[in-house]
């Protein structure tokens, strides 16, 4: 994959008007298939890899909360970042996960050409699946750069997105009790 990359970002700064020979792009094609690589990394991912049976049992119900993990995606639609945090909340049903691996849920479908609103899906399936919880919420806000950089250049605009599966979608208590938590 990665020579493929290298030759198709040279073809890039050629059809571009750039010298892709010239000092200052002599590594840039192998640079950038570089980068290409780590930024969709969560293609050659799964769900079971990154969790690790990192499944705990416990006799924690209430909600936990996983607030402000990072997230750092691709638009699907012009292969321009959008950047921003992500919330994750679940009710335990006999097993709790890692903490950090929720991180890394989010970075394996972050890292993947990507729409936000499949983005967040992703997400809460894969905690819903990996946990059996009773209740999963998500919450992602995103800044993209196919607003802020190309076309309406709108700089302080924010996406948010939310998918709420179990409890979170059919108790509005548990549901609000969470998007509170998350406004504080």
């Amino acid at each position: 994959m990665h020579d493929d990359l290298k030759k198709s970002y040279h073809e890039i700064l050629t059809a571009v008007g750039e010298n892709p020979e010239r000092e200052g792009l002599l590594d840039t094609p192998k640079r950038a298939a570089k980068a290409m690589e780590f930024l969709t990394k969560g293609y050659r991912e799964t769900l079971d890899e990154i969790t690790n049976n990192a499944v705990f049992s416990s006799d924690a119900d209430d909600m936990v909360l996983i607030q402000d993990i990072e997230l750092y995606s691709m638009c699907e639609h012009h292969l321009l970042p959008f950047v921003g945090k992500c919330h994750i909340a679940y009710i335990p049903d006999g097993k709790v996960l890692g903490l950090s691996k929720f991180a890394r849920i989010v970075d394996m479908f972050a890292r993947r050409f990507q729409i936000q609103e499949q983005l967040t899906h992703q997400i809460a399936k894969a905690v819903e699946e990996v946990t059996g919880a009773k209740g999963v919420g998500v919450i992602v806000e995103a800044k993209h750069m196919c607003m802020m950089m190309r076309g309406v250049e709108k700089q302080n605009s924010k996406m948010r997105t939310s998918v709420m599966l179990g409890n979170f979608r059919h108790d509005p208590k548990t549901r609000n009790e969470f998007l509170q938590l998350v406004k504080n």
